[in-house]
């Protein structure tokens, strides 16, 4: 009994100091390969690889090196002048140690959820055009909420969010429902209609409300994002209107400095508190008439992940602070 009771104990140190292994390495390969899919330079791996883990350099080649000796398979290979790749392997390896590093996570939640408590990582995705706006307060309100949550945030288009999400750098995405995937679900926050943009000095400036086939003849600026730039455009063939499309950009703070200096109109779903351009130039917001479709702003989550206690905190979280008529850095028609 002795002996077995001895060899128990020294399987389960082993096992344990194994577990450690693989959980310490499984970090550093995560963070590490998040760079690389992100097309980093070596500069920037060594920069962001180690900064925003406090992991250094050296400890996170040291920990894939001992792993590779572990499990007999080399991780990563060199490339001249273009830093590491990853092996098949190491793809393989990689999202293993994802789901082996969920499930641990999920040991945390069974713990939290019986003490109430909402704690642990979270990667939220946002939309790059409201992301400015939006997510300052609503970070601040969750952490505050939930101090032991460690939030960070992912800016991109629709389609970079989409591709976070399948590929697990993303836990949840604020975004617009449009053209969704069906491996993905959304669940609807709030509605958005579209606007028109207008330099203050405008002809329609003061006007409540002005049709798009007033605006035919005028020149127009596109907001030139994936997916976006569909949908803009989607409202002119809607109504069999050739825009003049005499600028196209996909920053929103170069097309607000557009329109302020009076280079032509455009149309967005964002509306931000501040009406004053990047350049100085007062703005004005004029509703949209007809029949067209708002954006559809909300959450959208990969359908066959497990979703962990603190993402569906954020979600609720979400819910109570995101509505109709107060959403937050955002202006309405209606104050």
């Amino acid at each position: 009994m002795l002996i077995r009771t001895t060899r128990c104990q020294r399987d389960l140190r082993q096992g344990w100091r194994r577990s450690q292994l693989v959980q310490g390495a499984a970090y550093a390969i995560h963070f590490a390969a998040i760079e690389l899919f992100r097309g980093g330079r070596r500069d920037r791996q060594r920069h962001q690889g180690g900064g925003v883990v406090n992991i250094s350099q050296p400890s996170v080649s040291a920990a894939i090196s001992h792993l590779e000796t572990e499990l007999g398979v080399q991780i990563f290979v060199r490339q001249h002048a273009q830093g590491l790749a990853l092996t098949p392997p190491g793809q393989r390896l990689l999202r293993a140690a994802k789901e082996s590093l969920r499930a641990a996570y999920e040991l945390y939640d069974v713990a939290n959820a019986a003490a109430s408590i909402v704690s642990g990582p979270i990667n939220v995705g946002s939309f790059r055009t409201f992301s400015s706006l939006i997510m300052p307060d609503l970070w601040q309100s969750f952490v505050s909420k939930y101090p032991g949550a460690q939030m960070t945030v992912t800016e991109g288009s629709e389609a970079e969010l989409l591709e976070g999400l399948r590929s697990a750098r993303i836990d949840i995405a604020l975004t617009y429902q449009l053209n969704l995937t069906p491996d993905m679900s959304f669940h609807p926050l709030v509605e958005m209609p579209t606007y028109v943009l207008l330099a203050a000095g405008h002809r329609f400036a003061d006007r409540v409300s002005v049709r798009l086939e007033e605006l035919a003849d005028e020149p127009f600026i596109l907001l030139d994002l994936p997916l976006s730039r569909q949908y803009f455009l989607s409202m002119f063939e809607q109504y069999s209107i050739n825009p003049r499309v005499v600028a196209e950009t996909a920053s929103p703070s170069t097309l607000r400095s557009y329109v302020g200096a009076g280079l032509g109109f455009s149309l967005l779903t964002v509306r931000p508190v501040n009406m004053i351009a990047e350049n100085g130039r007062p703005l004005a917001y004029v509703e949209l008439e007809g029949d067209l479709a708002p954006m559809v702003m909300g959450l959208a989550c990969l359908k066959d992940m497990r979703r962990a206690r603190i993402v569906e905190a954020f979600e609720e979280h979400c819910r109570d602070v995101i509505k109709t008529g107060s959403i937050p850095g955002m202006r309405t028609f209606a104050a």
